[in-house]
């Protein structure tokens, strides 16, 4: 599902990334861990060509990327990939004048994949998979934490995504709200969904994931087999 061969990416003067290769299944759950600054973030993006990198080559989802695709030519391409590879961030980037179903079913609207009818009851099916179908016309504001990050994971999906990355989907949360949220990501895992997990979180992580990698002085180390003979065949 992924393949990344002699990635290399910059910030400034300072290497973040240099030379990495990695691959990772169908169905494979990857714990990303690494001290703060170490580029663990940039990994993600870089699969998801939020941020272009200078060198190498990621094959993900379908899509081959490569450096310099920044252009209108790649625009859609780059939207198709993101649509395929979806992406829950630290914060939680929820419209505040949208209701949790609204949010949810906005981008399937948006891109012209479902009618207004088809999104709401997409919608309301990916809130009951989070376990919030009784929140789909709260506000943003009304929801805990734990739960706004829940909507956000359900926005994710709605796009019919084959890979998620996770950047630190608790950090911003509350013990109680962690554990929540780590069990519908643990369902997504069991669901078969192929999935990178940047957390500190390991004690949740670990409990599901298939291997964990480490980043570090502009590396990435797979430094364990977590549940080892249970990975998905390439």
């Amino acid at each position: 599902m992924i393949s990344v061969r002699g990635l290399s990416k910059r910030h400034g003067d300072r290497p973040v990334l240099v030379d990495v290769d990695v691959d990772v299944a169908r169905g494979e759950t990857i714990a990303v861990a690494g001290p703060s600054g170490a580029g663990k973030t940039t990994l993600l993006r870089c699969l998801n060509y939020l941020e272009p990198f200078e060198a190498g080559q990621v094959e993900i989802a379908g899509f081959t990327l490569r450096p310099g695709m920044t252009g209108a030519a790649h625009k859609d391409l780059l939207r198709r990939l993101r649509a395929k590879v979806g992406m829950v961030f630290q914060h939680f980037n929820l419209f505040p004048h949208l209701s949790a179903l609204d949010n949810v079913a906005l981008a399937p609207r948006v891109t012209g994949r479902l009618d207004r009818p088809l999104a709401a009851s997409r919608a309301q099916d990916l809130l009951a998979r989070v376990g919030l179908a009784d929140r789909g016309r709260a506000y943003p504001h009304e929801l805990s934490g734990g739960q706004q990050q829940r909507v956000a994971i359900a926005r994710a999906l709605a796009q019919d995504p084959e890979v998620m990355l996770f950047d630190e989907p608790t950090s911003a949360l509350d013990p109680e709200m962690r554990a929540e949220v780590m069990e519908v990501i643990r369902g997504l895992a069991q669901s078969g969904m192929t999935m990178l997990i940047v957390s500190h979180e390991e004690r949740y992580t670990t409990a599901f994931a298939h291997r964990r990698w480490l980043v570090d002085r502009t590396r990435v180390e797979e430094v364990e087999a977590i549940r080892a003979g249970s990975a998905p065949t390439p």
